[in-house]
């Protein structure tokens, strides 16, 4: 039985499970919110203690339904850590006014999402907040004094970005008080964006743990029927038989974690026994080379 840790996400972070049960289809698992309760417990049990949501989620519902269901057992919110996000303004029903989507890190925007999502969560404090997406518009010293009031008022414990560039890390980083705890980037074999750009190599600089999502890039890795697709869904099945995975996705996972800023990849699935296949994985290491192989798949030729 693999053992889920914790780990300390930055020096001045929280701890978080070193896999994430992400939240972000809890809309389309059909469940009630009995089964929600049962799901997250389970995965609990497990040692995946972190969860991730966002506010524009199913939009705007995967938090409500999360929160129905914690709301059945109070007790399980001392056991888990809450990661949510803000900045998203999506067009449709619930904002007939809004014509275009958008960002929006204004400070009366960030504290309405802030309350919204702690109602819909049903919690009185959230333990990360991340910005959700870059904002051209963004002024780094409003968002700074928003974090610390809502720090002050008790309502988020940490704060972190998601999508950032190095150069944006750095830019708010230069306003707060308190170091960022985590960018949250897509990290899988398809994307090598984070690795190229320096976003990886400033965290790993800061030692903070990035938080990985699509790791299994929306299932074109199994699906897909571009070349890039079919030479690394062949490679990630060759290394699968060498170390005695399971399935491809476990190659993934272990993939994620052998980057050296030492990500927290994020599931997605809603079924206990795809959690179980990931746990599983965190027994698995890649040499150097079996790394490489998948990184020469997907560019399509060898190192310079």
């Amino acid at each position: 039985m693999v053992a889920v840790k914790k780990q300390q996400i930055a020096p001045q972070g929280p701890k978080f499970s070193e896999l994430v049960q992400g939240y972000w289809r809890l809309g389309d698992w059909g469940m009630t919110a009995q089964e929600r309760l049962t799901f997250l417990k389970q995965h609990v049990e497990l040692g995946v203690t972190t969860v991730d949501h966002a506010d524009i989620y199913g939009y705007y519902e995967c938090e409500q339904l999360f929160g129905e269901g914690l709301a059945l057992d109070k007790s399980m919110r001392d056991q888990i850590e809450i990661v949510t996000k803000c900045d998203i303004k999506l067009c449709g029903d619930k904002n007939p006014d809004w014509k275009v989507n958008h960002y929006n890190t204004s400070k009366n925007h960030i504290v309405e999402s802030v309350n919204n999502s702690l109602a819909r969560l049903q919690v009185e404090d959230i333990d990360v907040l991340l910005i959700h997406r870059p904002d051209a518009l963004m002024d780094a010293d409003e968002v700074a004094e928003t974090f610390a009031e809502l720090k002050q008022a008790g309502k988020v414990k940490h704060f972190g970005v998601s999508n950032f560039t190095p150069r944006q890390f750095e830019l708010l980083q230069s306003r707060l008080d308190a170091p960022l705890v985590t960018n949250q980037v897509e990290i899988n074999p398809l994307n090598f964006d984070v690795v190229d750009d320096g976003t990886l190599d400033l965290l790993q600089q800061l030692r903070v743990k990035p938080m990985a999502w699509s790791c299994l890039a929306g299932g074109d890795i199994f699906n897909g029927l571009k070349e890039q697709h079919v030479r690394v869904r062949e490679e990630l099945e060759a290394i699968r038989q060498e170390v005695g995975a399971q399935s491809i996705d476990q190659v993934i996972y272990a993939w994620v974690r052998r980057l050296p800023s030492k990500p927290l990849p994020i599931i997605g699935s809603g079924k206990i026994e795809r959690v179980q296949a990931a746990i599983d994985a965190l027994s698995i290491e890649l040499t150097r080379e079996q790394w490489f192989r998948v990184w020469i798949a997907s560019k399509g030729h060898g190192v310079p």
